[in-house]
């Protein structure tokens, strides 16, 4: 999610030092170097500075990316958030020499929420580090489809969300839910870690277990820890290895691919979690998915054949009219086609 941009405050500049005077600068033209400008600048001028510099070296999102780790330097999240009247105040050189190091991680093309390490989901304010992945404005959509269908439910629940990165989705339901108790999966250590220290700061580690395990080679683990489950949810990797290729420097370089990667066809780690449900799921349990718009065609035709105790019960649109998100049910009278232990062994073993 990007913090909301501020136009009305890009017109704020300083007349004490001009914008082609601190352009010449060799920490402007030479970013690898450790100094900032030693001449007084404002804010304002140094958004400025670094969005042009941004846009020469092909940096998307220039203009946000100066703006936000500027705020952030100076104790806020948003240009709004810091203030019209500091915005145009000359930077100490403390502060100076602060965004210049910041700026000149993003000019890596590192992503803004690795730069200035946190980001906002919903209502959270969550810790971000490399290699986890960075939650994206989809899935807050995903967390309101969970939320409108458990909100009408009474009662203790569990959830297990496979995949948890940074814990954006866990801890959003368990925020809202004080009924719900999650149980966490991720394969990376990194990412169990990064959860872990969110639902900390957050005081939501009472109700949150998180383990790492990856669910294409460690079932037998899973099914141990996880049963009876209300409600799963995932944001899995569900892009087509061919895809991989075309990703922006941001995510190639920085995001954990194994958190990407769904394999040929993008459903690898999608059909292994549906063959999971089985065991996992309690009667009439949901599967909540965010996919690949081509993806909700070939996962209801692999449940009708290979997980018929599933249904798709619904597929949802994004904000940009993509078929986004899949709803599986299931079906707590259908009992035949169970699949056994050695199957799960088998599948870990084998790509499907």
């Amino acid at each position: 999610m990007w913090r909301k941009p501020l136009s009305r405050y890009i017109c704020l500049i300083s007349r004490s030092v001009s914008l082609k005077d601190f352009l010449s600068f060799p920490a402007v033209r030479h970013c690898s170097s450790q100094i900032s400008p030693s001449g007084r600048i404002t804010a304002q001028e140094a958004a400025d500075i670094w969005r042009k510099r941004f846009e020469a070296e092909g940096v998307t999102e220039a203009d946000l990316s100066s703006q936000y780790i500027i705020a952030h330097a100076l104790g806020a999240k948003t240009v709004e958030g810091v203030g019209w009247k500091k915005w145009s105040e000359f930077l100490t050189q403390e502060e100076k020499q602060q965004i210049w190091e910041l700026c000149k991680k993003r000019l890596s093309r590192m992503p803004v929420q690795y730069v200035i390490e946190e980001w906002d989901f919903r209502d959270l304010t969550l810790r971000m580090r490399p290699p986890v992945f960075i939650p994206r404005p989809e899935t807050e959509e995903l967390v309101e489809l969970v939320l409108n269908d458990l909100q009408k439910k009474s009662g203790s629940l569990t959830c297990l969300e496979v995949g948890c990165g940074s814990g954006a989705i866990s801890l959003s339901l368990l925020k809202t839910l004080p009924q719900l108790r999650v149980i966490a999966l991720d394969q990376s250590a990194e990412a169990v870690d990064l959860t872990r220290e969110n639902a900390l700061r957050l005081g939501l580690q009472n109700r949150l277990k998180v383990y790492q395990a990856d669910v294409t080679k460690d079932a037998e683990k899973v099914l141990k820890l996880c049963r009876n489950i209300s409600v799963l949810v995932s944001n899995p990797p569900y892009l087509l290895s061919e895809d991989l290729h075309s990703l922006e420097p941001e995510i190639s370089r920085f995001e954990d691919h194994a958190a990407l990667d769904g394999g040929e066809d993008g459903l690898k780690v999608i059909r292994q979690i549906l063959t999971l449900t089985h065991h996992l799921l309690s009667d009439n349990g949901c599967v909540y998915l965010e996919v690949e718009p081509r993806h909700p065609g070939l996962i209801r035709q692999w449940a009708e054949s290979d997980a018929k105790w599933l249904r798709l019960a619904e597929t949802r649109r994004d904000i940009a009219g993509r078929t986004r998100f899949c709803i599986l049910r299931k079906d707590g009278e259908s009992h035949d086609h169970k699949p056994h232990l050695e199957s799960y062994k088998r599948t870990c073993r084998c790509a499907f």
